[in-house]
């Protein structure tokens, strides 16, 4: 028979309530520990990533922009008349000098009014000198007629002198004095008059050849300019230099104005850099700059700034000022130009993070003294350069920092190298 053993049951329960509990308190300790345990921090590759130090001293601030190099003088040669290409002499790539030809257009149009030019400035120059002919005839006329009526005059006031001395005398009558006088004076009024006409025929000369000649001059600018269009049917070049575009091909119809060909001065070089909108409002006219051609590098200085923006970016020209001769360089050459904007003294900076812009504040991972953990710190940035920026805060000589992207390891604020 089974005998119940009541504090036998109840020492059990108790001792299950004891183990639960001692458990309980095990399980929630360990949880409290996990919970203030650090994750563990990601292990990257150290050759993977960009190390670099922070230094105190001279930081040269600099841009740098793609470009090309251009001819700093371009003539584009102009068709003057309508006209079809005919002949195509020279293509580009040549080498030209002043009055080289190089393509030759027709137009029968302008060799007709060339021609019709030519006959009416011959018709006005024979009018012109029959003008002065007949001109010149007239004023001898007229200075016959003026001698003629001045020896009529003489004759006849001498006449009346000696009919006055006879009649003083009694050997004339007063009748005979009187009629030798009236004739006297109108000997001398017809000389008056003719020798007023006889001027007048020399002083008009001059304004009706002056009349006869504007138009000959006319006619004469008109046949030159008829002349010219004829001589720009044969294109020629403007100055030395090279044949560098010829937009036109033989058969091809142009008007007034359309550019032929275009001549350039390959001696004469600038570059055309184009820099990022945001790093080009320290650039001002004068700083020096360097041009680099893949096959050297030459000196300049930036000339002008273009003001206005485009596909985000400024041109900014840099005048050659180093020798170009020994470079390769030609027009169309790729290349690189680096802007001097100025030299900061005393001042920390790092190598340029691949993230971050200046004047703002990021997280940098920096290394522990052992170099093992890099732990994220922030870090104000100042002024910028190509390569170097300025550190603000956060940051002092001698710390090595990660500048590759980090953008992988936003979640975590410490990562270790290995």
């Amino acid at each position: 028979m089974d005998i119940a053993r009541p504090d036998q049951s109840k020492a059990k329960r108790q001792k299950r309530i004891a183990y639960t509990a001692i458990a309980m308190v095990a399980l929630l300790a360990v949880t409290i520990l996990l919970s203030r345990l650090k994750p563990a921090a990601p292990t990257v590759d150290r050759n993977l990533v960009w190390i670099a130090d922070v230094k105190r001293g001279q930081m040269l601030r600099q841009v740098r922009g793609l470009g090309t190099l251009v001819p700093e003088e371009i003539r584009w040669i102009a068709a003057r008349t309508q006209g079809r290409v005919d002949k195509i002499i020279l293509r580009p790539g040549a080498t030209v000098t002043p009055d080289s030809v190089i393509l030759e257009l027709a137009n029968p149009d302008v060799q007709q009014a060339a021609a019709a030019a030519d006959s009416q400035l011959q018709a006005a120059e024979a009018e012109f000198e029959n003008l002065k002919v007949t001109l010149q005839s007239g004023v001898l006329a007229a200075e016959s007629t003026a001698a003629s009526a001045k020896a009529d005059y003489e004759q006849s006031r001498l006449r009346a002198e000696v009919n006055d001395s006879l009649f003083k005398d009694g050997l004339v009558s007063k009748l005979d004095l009187q009629l030798t006088q009236v004739t006297a004076a109108q000997a001398a009024t017809r000389n008056a008059i003719e020798q007023k006409r006889f001027a007048f025929a020399q002083d008009s000369i001059a304004p009706q050849l002056a009349v006869k000649q504007a138009e000959v001059d006319r006619l004469r600018a008109q046949a030159k300019l008829r002349h010219d269009e004829l001589d720009a049917l044969t294109v020629r070049a403007p100055m030395r230099g090279v044949l560098s575009a010829l937009p036109v091909e033989v058969g091809a119809q142009v008007q007034p104005g359309t550019n032929l060909a275009r001549v350039a001065d390959p001696s004469k070089l600038k570059a055309e850099i184009r820099v990022a909108e945001t790093q080009a409002k320290d650039i001002l006219i004068g700083q020096p700059a360097e041009i680099d051609t893949r096959n050297g590098l030459v000196a300049g200085n930036v000339a002008r700034i273009d003001p206005a923006v485009q596909n985000g970016t400024v041109t900014v020209d840099v005048h050659i000022t180093g020798d170009l001769s020994k470079t390769g360089a030609r027009p169309d050459l790729s290349v690189d130009g680096t802007i001097e904007l100025e030299r900061l003294e005393d001042v920390v900076y790092v190598g340029r993070p691949a993230f971050g812009q200046e004047q703002s504040t990021v997280g940098i991972f920096k290394l522990d003294a052992d170099g093992t953990y890099a732990r994220r710190v922030q870090v104000k940035l100042g002024r910028s350069s190509v390569n170097t920026i300025e550190i603000v805060a956060g940051l002092v000589p001698g710390d090595k920092v990660i500048l590759s992207d980090t953008a992988q390891w936003d979640a975590n604020d410490r990562i270790k190298l290995n």
